[in-house]
């Protein structure tokens, strides 16, 4: 089974690689961006019996910092 793991900031947590992107854009002139925050998307292949609840597990010990960061995963059945 596919199983995506998207780790973003929680909001008030400084994104300096966002604001980096966010000037960037700026000076190559795309105007309109009013912020930017940069997450990952970690991509696992895991065998289709996989308990729910060791993909969490394994996002809070080892895939996301829950201290500064939230995560979300899909997977392949549409979500979770």
């Amino acid at each position: 089974m596919k199983v995506r793991v998207l780790v973003r900031l929680k909001p008030g947590v400084l994104d300096p690689q966002g604001r980096a992107v966010h000037h960037a854009l700026e000076g190559l002139g795309f105007a309109g961006v009013e912020d930017v925050r940069v997450g990952r998307l970690i991509e696992l292949d895991v065998a289709d019996d996989t308990d729910p609840a060791a993909l969490t597990e394994m996002c809070e010990k080892l895939l996301a910092n829950t201290v500064i960061e939230n995560f979300t995963i899909e997977t392949g059945e549409g979500g979770k």
